[in-house]
């Protein structure tokens, strides 16, 4: 696993570890990245071959789908397709945040990457070095929590290293700690949206900006 660390605020703007995680996720491999909450895996959610080797590693059930990051609402709709109005909404008041949007996206990518029922999981990052990765390689990134099925998500740099070792080709570090709280899971499928897993922003936050 080549490190990429980023211990400071001029360290988070060097594009080396970004140049470094651009050319390993088009190589088909796996890098691993700070989100909002937790540590993410990432890899180019259009090869068959890079997706079905994470969805291996973290033993994840088949349907199960992966979320998604891009680096603003624009690179998300130009990639999938349009968001929902009762998405748009969302977006509009809470991205970048961890605020996580399920809908049907008109283009789709590998089958794993979409839930069973072909819906997808997306959001867009308060933390600027996830919007970063996702700017700089030029779509949507895969971000899967960073542990094995059954396991704990990995909240360290050590914690990744521990559980998948080589099988991470780039580690992008932060100097802070993550909080650990994960994101709200809305489905905006429907108008009114239906919260589909409680997180970080509390539910009655989102549904009164859903109906602004």
């Amino acid at each position: 696993m080549v490190k990429a660390p980023l211990h400071s605020p001029d360290a988070e703007r060097d594009p080396a570890g970004l140049t470094r995680a651009v050319a390993a996720l088009r190589a088909g491999r796996i890098v691993a990245y700070p989100t909002d909450t937790l540590y993410a895996l990432a890899v180019d959610p259009r090869q068959s071959g890079a997706v079905a080797t994470l969805t291996r590693i973290k033993a994840r059930e088949a349907g199960a789908g992966l979320t998604l990051v891009g680096g603003d609402r624009a690179q998300i709709e130009t990639a999938l397709g349009p968001l929902p109005p009762a998405g748009r909404r969302l977006a509009a008041r809470w991205w970048p945040g961890p605020v996580t949007l399920v809908f049907t996206p008109a283009r789709r990518l590998v089958a794993a990457v979409h839930a069973g029922d072909g819906s997808l999981a997306v959001r867009v990052p308060h933390l600027s070095l996830a919007r970063r990765l996702a700017r700089a390689f030029g779509h949507p990134v895969t971000a899967t929590s960073a542990n094995r099925a059954g396991q704990t998500p990995a909240a360290t740099p050590a914690e990744i290293a521990t559980a998948f070792g080589a099988e991470v080709a780039v580690m992008l570090e932060h100097p802070d700690p993550l909080t650990g709280a994960p994101s709200t899971i809305v489905d905006v499928r429907t108008d009114p949206p239906v919260l589909l897993r409680a997180g970080v922003v509390p539910w009655d936050r989102v549904l009164q900006s859903a109906r602004a």
